[in-house]
């Protein structure tokens, strides 16, 4: 984002739509989203309960006997129809495969799924699959299917997908967990029902490389630990290239070709459904740079169906200026089908009204530029822009965002149907006390996610 108040490469980045509930006293709740049932308390055929082996969780595990044709068959009970994961926790002492097949409602999801062995009785491992369930009980069946009948089994965790598309991933506002004394964002999910995030900022690190920061591998750090918190949670995240600081893939790749590949090492490590790039700075400035961002991103669309991107620029009171306007239509002429074009509204060194008001001009100025740059209609192309504001102060001493202005801002999401309505940011989403600072609190009086609470009802 543009503006002062959010870090310049600080370091440490830490870490629904289906109800699962326990059923006939089956299940226990393993997390907050995730739904756990124990095999032992499931119905069992030509399997038994055992405790000979250790490491398994509840009062047992199930021991299947060496016979094609047995199962455990666990009720579940789903709030809602939709999507969810299922993970089968097992263990194998032997070097033999022992597969089964999984059925939901009857209808196999998987035929032989491979359970191989796992070096020894005592040691569980997981595997995951997608199934969908509808509303009310579901049976989800484990059956063995060669005379060596099926692994030992120890539960069934279920655990809803975050939404997906466009709608569901419109409010995510940022986070920047590495300052600002950050929220854990399973609690900011708690205590205002957001979903999504937007987690910032992915850099290079001196070559056309991308890390976290500039400085931190994409995965095995409290960056994924984040996003897997959010995603067990029933959330999931946009993750945002740029920012003001640092060095920039756009400039240090230099090739459009290896700027998409860079893009999509970041999508690849999080199976992404979303991805953020903020351009400002020299990489917004360099008319090359603005191509070849252009380029890229129409290069990963192409290899990543259904990815929804973003691109989040700086804007004046009355839209883009005329760099903004050029990347847009630089996007129009490449045929780059983008699904957001977003303005972060703040930072106008100099504006008329209200932020909220001053907004939704920038924002009539962001539409007519979009329109005009790819001949949309005036209804597809407000559906192609966003807005990123900022709470409370800004760098600027005449702006002052409040809660009345984001009012302002979501009423006119909610009637034009834009694609994005995120602010800079939850760390700052809090009144000031003694000793903080703009990087943690917003600098007017408000309850904690005042801001977030009015975000959160917009859902596209």
């Amino acid at each position: 984002m543009q503006t002062t108040l959010r870090p310049r490469l600080l370091a440490a980045v830490l870490a629904t739509a289906l109800g699962l509930a326990a059923l006939l006293g089956a299940a226990r709740t393993a997390s907050a989203a995730t739904t756990r049932y124990e095999a032992e308390s499931a119905t069992l055929s030509q399997a038994a309960t055992a405790t000979n082996h250790t490491g398994y969780s509840g009062s047992g595990f199930v021991d299947y006997t060496n016979i094609a044709g047995g199962y455990i068959e666990w009720t579940v009970n789903a709030a809602a129809a939709g999507s969810g994961d299922i993970t089968l926790r097992y263990a194998n002492g032997t070097t033999v495969n022992r597969p089964m097949d999984i059925s939901v409602n009857g209808t196999p999801i998987v035929t032989g799924k491979a359970f191989n062995g796992t070096g020894s009785w005592d040691t569980w491992v997981s595997t995951k699959l997608t199934a969908t369930l509808k509303a009310g009980a579901n049976t989800v069946r484990a059956t063995a299917t060669t005379a060596n009948g099926g692994p030992n089994v120890d539960y069934l965790d279920v655990a809803p997908q975050a939404a997906t598309g466009p709608g569901a991933m419109a409010a995510a506002p940022y986070e920047y967990l590495g300052w600002g004394n950050p929220q854990k964002p399973t609690d900011v999910m708690t205590a205002t029902g957001v979903k999504w995030f937007t987690l910032a900022f992915i850099l290079s690190d001196g070559t056309c490389n991308p890390k976290w920061d500039g400085d931190r591998a994409l995965t095995g750090g409290t960056d994924e630990a984040a996003i897997n918190s959010i995603r067990g949670a029933g959330g999931d995240v946009v993750i945002s290239v740029g920012g003001w600081s640092g060095n920039k893939l756009g400039e240090k790749c230099s090739s459009a070709s290896a700027l998409a590949g860079a893009y999509q090492k970041v999508i690849s490590a999080y199976h992404l459904k979303a991805l953020d790039i903020d351009i400002e700075d020299t990489e917004f400035t360099n008319g090359t740079v603005r191509q070849r961002v252009v380029d890229a991103l129409k290069t990963v669309k192409a290899n990543n169906p259904g990815l929804v991107t973003y691109v989040t620029m700086g804007t004046t009171p009355t839209g883009p200026d005329s760099t903004g306007t050029d990347l847009i239509k630089k996007g129009a002429a490449a045929g780059l089908a983008n699904d957001g074009w977003v303005i972060m509204p703040f930072d106008f060194g100099g504006h008329s009204g209200t932020m909220g008001q001053a907004t939704t001009a920038a924002l009539d100025g962001l539409k007519a530029a979009v329109k005009s740059a790819y001949g949309y209609s005036d209804d597809t192309a407000y559906r192609h822009i966003g807005v990123s504001s900022m709470n409370g102060k800004t760098d600027e001493s005449d702006e002052t965002v409040t809660a009345a202005d984001f009012r302002t801002i979501l009423a006119y999401a909610q009637t034009h149907h834009i694609a994005r309505f995120a602010f800079w940011s939850v760390n700052r989403d809090r009144a000031c006390g003694s000793g903080t600072d703009g990087d943690a609190c917003s600098g007017v009086a408000q309850s904690p996610y005042d801001f977030t609470k009015i975000v959160v009802q917009y859902q596209g």
